[in-house]
């Protein structure tokens, strides 16, 4: 059974998502190594996963046309971003506010 581990970009569909996987590989002309991102469909039988999750996935039976990989383990979850409430405005008085003289 086949293993990768990858990142989670997309959890817009019921139990599935969509994870990419990174490689690197030698590129014989360059003879550098070059960085690829492959995605792939998984199941997500409880919708566990969120976008930002590192997750392993295992292959497994074609489940649908572009689905043969199931999510078998969240390695690490990841940070929610909660912006800071906005401060409420004071009203601005107009006596404060000096208006600009045209001559």
């Amino acid at each position: 059974m086949k293993q990768v581990v990858g990142m989670v970009v997309s959890n817009k569909m019921q139990k599935s998502v969509v994870v990419a996987v990174d490689r690197l590989f030698h590129h014989k002309v360059f003879n550098r190594y070059v960085k690829r991102t492959s995605k792939f469909m998984a199941h997500d039988e409880n919708n566990l996963c969120n976008i930002g999750d590192r997750v392993r996935l295992d292959s497994s039976r074609p489940l649908s046309k572009r689905k043969h990989w199931v999510v078998a383990e969240i390695l690490k979850k990841a940070r929610i971003y909660v912006p800071p409430s906005a401060p409420v405005s004071q009203n601005v008085s107009s006596s404060s506010v000096s208006p600009t003289a045209t001559s």
